[in-house]
């Protein structure tokens, strides 16, 4: 009788989520058909993962609530977010793309602005506290992760420096992959010292967020903006390479920018719509001052998230990608791309462009790096080359064209990156950085071992079946 009861029950919510699934515009098909097989393959436990993870919705309200802070942003601040004259900056292949990415925000290209690419955590490290030791009016930091290490005391009493002194210091962490630093007797003393402090996404209410949307839609983004004159871009948390949380998989391999110049600008504003995301204040005394370099390059922001609209990443990554005429060389950590990625790199590399993705060897997610390996062997048949990367996990997201042009920042080719996570990137023109970045790609094949498609082909059969079946459900991981 009980089991009749469980099975009529299961029924039910199979059915029930089956119509709210193909009630769903925005869904692929492929997430589709994941959702209807976890469904009904895994009894209840299937229901239970589609009610708490199935819907990619902050809700109206923190929607009309994004649109309300954009217009204000646009109200007030109309010059630094470029004009569509700025697209003129860019050369004529890659000027489509650079459309596409300012149609996400309505960060146009912006020229005259200078980049230096750090030479590892420690120089960030050190750069990042000397500016803030330097600011004079205001520092504003904004991170996915921050621990309580040697990085994180460091930034964190940094902050309290420049508090007392009397700069405006504000911060955001996230409040899941920040939770212990949010707990920490550091905050504590940033508070106390005069630090305004914000968390993005508070677990505070998980039953509240569960029930009107989903705990894992986190802040990924990492900006750091100092006197509206300096910002830095890149995938570093603040924390350490040893990453004590995930140590058996360190060091992690990061990559840092530090710019100077009007992007600055469209970083502030992307910080100061984040801040006032988080705390529902209005920064009515945020510094634009982003002077531009006449030596400069064009360069844009570009801030995606779940309020914004989806496929917005790997359209723009695909964009990109085919825009490329001679190379495309990628880095990320978490390589699980959709079907409007995976095909622009197959293209890519079936019209003539050499194509190098470069991946770390050991994951901190065995999921993701199951996923990933379900797509060597048509990336290898169409001419792709692929690395692995030993030496530590190799965290660095990058992407660069033709020695020409560069993105950087925050977004992984992961389905969490495209739909779940605010993120942040930087999109550039110029071949001295673009070269910079490209021989910081280079640096990582010393430490990594060229996957061919022999040795794929070698694989046994129940690795390619692991991998394949992960693959199938990849849409909802």
């Amino acid at each position: 009788m009980i089991q009749s009861g469980l099975l009529v029950l299961h029924a039910i919510a199979v059915v029930a989520f089956t119509i709210r699934i193909l009630l769903r515009d925005d869904l692929s098909p492929p997430a589709r058909l994941a959702w209807f097989i976890t469904l009904i393959l895994l009894p209840f436990i299937g229901s239970l993962a589609y009610f708490l993870f199935g819907e990619v919705d902050l809700g109206h309200r923190a929607r009309r609530r994004h649109e309300e802070i954009f217009d204000l942003i646009r109200t007030r601040a109309p010059e630094h977010l470029g004009r569509p004259v700025g697209l003129g900056l860019i050369e004529s292949e890659y000027r489509p793309a650079f459309a596409y990415a300012a149609s996400v925000n309505g960060f146009f290209p912006v020229a005259g602005n200078r980049g230096e690419l750090l030479s590892g955590a420690e120089d960030f490290l050190d750069r990042m506290v000397a500016d803030i030791d330097a600011a004079e009016t205001h520092v504003h930091v904004l991170f996915y992760i921050w621990l309580e290490d040697y990085t994180g005391r460091a930034i964190g009493r940094a902050l309290i420096r420049a508090a007392r002194r009397g700069v405006t210091c504000r911060a955001i962490a996230d409040g899941l992959g920040s939770r212990l630093m949010i707990k920490s007797k550091l905050w504590a003393e940033m508070k106390a010292a005069g630090v305004d402090l914000a968390v993005a996404f508070p677990l505070s209410s998980p039953l509240r967020t569960m029930l009107t949307s989903r705990l894992d839609l986190r802040n990924h983004r990492k900006i750091m903006v100092i006197d509206g004159r300096i910002t830095y871009c890149g995938s570093q948390n603040c924390a350490d390479p040893a990453f004590r949380v995930k140590a058996r998989f360190a060091p992690w391999v990061d990559i840092m920018v530090r710019f100077t110049g009007p992007v600055v600008d469209q970083n502030q504003m992307l910080f100061a719509s984040d801040w006032m995301q988080a705390t529902g204040k209005v920064l009515d005394n945020v510094r634009l001052l982003g002077a531009p370099d006449p030596q400069g390059f064009a360069a844009q922001v570009i801030g995606d998230g779940p309020t914004e609209r989806r496929g917005a990443t790997p359209q723009l990554f695909a964009s990109l990608i085919g825009a490329a005429r001679a190379e495309v060389v990628l880095t990320t950590p978490y390589f699980v791309p959709d079907t409007t990625v995976f095909e622009a790199l197959c293209a890519a590399a079936w019209r003539g462009v050499r194509v190098v993705l470069i991946f770390p060897r050991r994951n901190d997610s065995w999921i993701v790096a199951s996923a990933s390996r379900s797509y060597y062997r048509r990336l290898l048949e169409a001419g792709c080359e692929i690395h692995e990367y030993r030496a530590g996990l190799l965290h660095a997201k990058t992407l660069t064209l033709d020695g020409k042009v560069s993105l950087i920042g925050s977004s992984n080719l992961d389905l969490r990156s495209f739909d779940l996570n605010y993120e942040n990137n930087i999109l550039l023109q110029d071949k001295g950085l673009t070269r910079a970045i490209r021989l910081r790609q280079d640096s990582y094949l010393p430490d990594a071992r060229r996957v061919d498609l022999e040795m794929v082909l070698r694989w046994p059969y129940y690795r390619r079946i692991l991998n394949n079946v992960v693959a199938t459900i990849g849409p909802i991981l």
